[in-house]
């Protein structure tokens, strides 16, 4: 039996409430405590990005190989994480009558107390395919950074998830709405076009994806009505890794979410724990020499201060600068993505991709040499910050746990013009 339209109208409102209104700020303490990626982010050994770094088109062996990456790391990593395959196949322009797989990759994690259609879902996605030309294409930014970037972020939080549903479930807590709240990742398969980006030539996996989460219905007596309707907020990430990136906020529904993450990157900028912000000038040890004279300490001041402005200008390179943002320039619905089919069935969205594209985009350049891994550090600590706040992990996070620093080998490139996603060709 399915839920009448109301129901589903009001259980949509019940949970912009809670989450608008639930959600956890960290602590500087925690801040402080967040992972970061250390040495996993190197782009020839590291163990999480490195592996991902290759030609990933769909049914290709590229793409079997990071697949089965992702799933050996939750198994081995993270094993109360369950692991889902959608399967489908289409048919393509480029490859006319033969049918391509294409195999969506979701891991998700959920109270203990809860069952299928009682628990909503954060849902952090990112697409894992790779263009097919120009061959050799890898896709760095586009989107093996992201995928990385998702995986260190469950792994980051996920003693935290525990430690919490332990504690409640001692407390004999559990029972009500806001703590009926999970979180998953979704791998998406087939973003890429194979020939020209089209409302049939892309988003292959997204869209069979979408289909078949609103075609999953649950119990009658269930809070959601179908597995599409358990995504509390679909955060998707894209092109990211380049250097000094600009993501603007693209939907006014979901602006209030984008706040919580430019404040998020705003505190952890201001606690110098960003490693692409610019380095702080260290104090400089006690001078024996005589004094200046009023005249030279009035033009040092005048220096200092001149110095500071131009300082305060490389500071203001944040990721999230729309935080203020008001009025209609939205610009939500210009870039085509994994989104798109969730949105078209009432999915809330938070897209995490820059405007400018990166200056790589889908050229050869978009390779591992190419990112910028301060950069790709720094969106790994922010997205497990959003991710800890909105599954409200404050006073679980291993305060024992330090950030560790990579060292730096090579520099990325600047983003370049400005490219509708939806304009491939």
């Amino acid at each position: 039996m399915a839920h009448p339209p109301i129901l589903c109208f009001v259980i949509q409102i019940l949970l912009f409430i809670c989450f608008a209104t639930a959600y956890s700020t960290l602590s500087e303490e925690s801040l402080r405590a967040l992972p970061g990626p250390g040495d996993d982010f190197n782009i020839k050994t590291g163990k999480l990005l490195s592996p991902i770094l290759q030609p990933r088109v769909p049914g290709t062996p590229g793409s079997i190989a990071v697949r089965n990456h992702f799933i050996d790391f939750f198994k081995t990593t993270l094993p109360e994480w369950k692991i889902d395959l959608q399967n489908s196949t289409s048919k393509t322009p480029a490859t006319g009558d033969r049918e391509i797989p294409f195999v969506n990759v979701i891991f998700s994690r959920d109270p203990p107390w809860t069952t299928p259609g009682y628990s909503s879902r954060l849902t952090l996605a990112a697409h894992y395919d790779s263009l097919s030309i120009p061959e050799g294409f890898i896709g760095a930014t586009d989107s093996a950074a992201p995928c990385a970037i998702l995986m260190h972020t469950a792994r980051s939080i996920d003693a935290a998830l525990t430690a919490k549903w332990d504690k409640m479930k001692a407390d004999g807590k559990g029972s009500e709405f806001e703590d009926q709240q999970g979180v998953q990742i979704f791998f998406l398969d087939g973003e890429e076009a194979f020939q020209t980006w089209t409302a049939t030539d892309s988003v292959y996996g997204a869209r069979s994806l979408a289909a078949e989460m609103e075609s999953t219905a649950f119990a009658a007596q269930s809070t959601f009505h179908n597995a599409l309707s358990t995504i509390s907020l679909f955060v998707l990430l894209d092109l990211l890794g380049a250097k000094n990136p600009v993501v603007p906020s693209y939907f006014q529904t979901t602006h209030w979410a984008y706040k919580k993450m430019a404040s998020l990157e705003k505190r952890l900028r201001s606690l110098t724990l960003f490693e692409s912000s610019p380095k702080k000038a260290l104090p400089k040890k006690p001078s024996s020499k005589k004094a200046p004279s009023k005249k030279a300490r009035s033009k040092e001041a005048a220096s200092k201060k001149a110095s500071s402005k131009r300082s305060s200008k490389r500071d203001d390179k944040v990721f999230l600068p729309d935080f203020d943002k008001t009025g209609d320039r939205w610009l939500g619905g210009m870039i085509g993505d994994d989104h798109i089919p969730f949105m078209e069935r009432g999915v809330e969205v938070l897209h995490i991709i820059p405007t400018p594209f990166p200056r790589v985009w889908h050229n050869r350049e978009d390779d591992g040499a190419h990112l910028d891994l301060p950069t790709v550090a720094d969106w790994s600590k922010l997205m497990t910050a959003f991710t800890a706040e909105w599954m409200e992990l404050e006073g679980f996070i291993n305060v024992k746990q330090t950030s560790s620093r990579y060292s730096r080998d090579h520099e990325s490139q600047d983003s370049g013009q400005i490219i509708d996603k939806s304009e491939l060709t």
